[in-house]
């Protein structure tokens, strides 16, 4: 299948809330715009059961390692030292993994949005 044709089918993972974010930040761009940005975005967006085992892994002794990888890298250094908060942080990024994936994708797509309007 072509990821031009159904863009949204090679994202795993992707919630409705997301979806209809997406529809409505390309329903302006140009059939090229929309390639460069589905291109863009499919190369920075993270999936919420990755954060979600990273999350995990701070219960083992290696805390932050979520914050790093969604780009908070004062948080990962701050859960790094402290052991996820004293493990209530990681418990708390545990619950809201979700939220925070998709509080980092709406960021990329906005900036995959700014290069696609850009590109031509």
């Amino acid at each position: 299948m072509n990821m031009y044709q159904d863009p949204y089918m090679n994202f795993a993972d992707m919630g409705p809330e997301e979806m209809g974010f997406l529809q409505q930040a390309t329903g302006e761009l140009s059939e090229s715009q929309k390639k460069y940005f589905y291109m863009v975005y499919g190369s920075k967006r993270k999936n919420a059961n990755e954060i979600l085992i990273f999350t995990l892994l701070g219960f083992v002794g290696f805390a932050g390692i979520q914050r790093f990888v969604l780009g908070q890298i004062g948080m990962g250094i701050l859960y790094f030292f402290t052991g996820g908060l004293c493990i209530i942080g990681t418990i708390v990024d545990l619950v809201n993994n979700k939220s925070l994936t998709l509080k980092y994708n709406k960021e990329m797509a906005y900036e995959s949005h700014r290069m696609a309007i850009l590109s031509n």
